[in-house]
């Protein structure tokens, strides 16, 4: 057993303690730290429409909104960026038709291997749908990252310190740790949409509507259910919550 390894358990056994608030001693107790605050419904089906014939190949809004918003940084080695959200082309091989300007990211499927591979639960699906990275029960071992059919998570490589312009509201990654999008659940507890959505719609063409889906009122569930959408690699079963207009 390694000094990390005993080094870990003892922090978790803290944790413990003060989740349980475990009396230690007389006049000595460790409190229940307070729970933190969350609007997660079991009710609620996020989702994410992007109509492709709306987004145009050279705007960034969505992926320059993410890092700013999530403090996603870009160290200059390709091969180990980080990248939430990300631009990429589909070209039709016989040419018959437009080549398309594609954002991908995390697609916080309902079924997803990501969550289903991970051998500490490090990976999990929040009550509402959306799938997240607990980084104090990640150990690096990418197995989600070999799981995830759509590329979508990023292993921290190097340490990140806090700048002038960090978002206070989101935590600095931590290296060897795994992390990916959030649907910016912050944003979400708060009553806000994602960052990307919400800069697509003042700096871009609106490409992006996002939602809750079990909500027959909302506009993402009427247009889902109005005009024809596709999601990526269906064929996995995996019920994937992104869905593209105009493929």
């Amino acid at each position: 057993m390694t000094m990390a390894t005993l080094e870990r358990r003892a922090v978790l056994g803290l944790a413990g303690a003060l989740a349980a608030g475990v009396t230690l001693a007389p006049g000595m107790t460790l409190l229940a730290a307070p729970a933190e605050r969350t609007e997660a419904s079991a009710g609620r089906r996020w989702a994410m429409l992007i109509d492709t014939t709306q987004c145009a190949a050279n705007c960034t809004a969505c992926t320059t909104a993410c890092r700013k918003e999530n403090n996603v940084p870009l160290f200059g080695e390709p091969s180990r960026d980080i990248h939430w959200i990300r631009k990429v082309e589909i070209r039709d091989k016989d040419q018959r038709r437009p080549t398309v300007s594609l954002p991908v990211l995390c697609n916080h499927c309902e079924n997803p291997p990501c969550v289903h591979v991970c051998p500490t639960e490090a990976s999990f699906i929040r009550k509402d749908g959306i799938v997240l990275v607990d980084e104090h029960r990640c150990i690096g071992c990418r197995y989600c990252i070999i799981a995830c059919p759509y590329k979508a998570r990023s292993l921290v490589y190097h340490e990140t310190k806090r700048g002038a312009e960090s978002n206070p509201d989101v935590p600095i990654r931590s290296k060897g740790v795994v992390e990916k999008c959030t649907f910016c659940v912050h944003r979400l507890d708060n009553g806000q949409e994602p960052a990307c959505v919400e800069a697509c719609k003042g700096e871009g063409k609106g490409a992006m509507l996002f939602g809750d889906l079990n909500d027959p009122r909302s506009e993402i569930a009427k247009r889902v259910h109005t005009v024809a959408t596709k999601t990526m690699r269906p064929d996995l079963g995996l019920k994937p919550r992104i869905y593209y207009q105009g493929l």
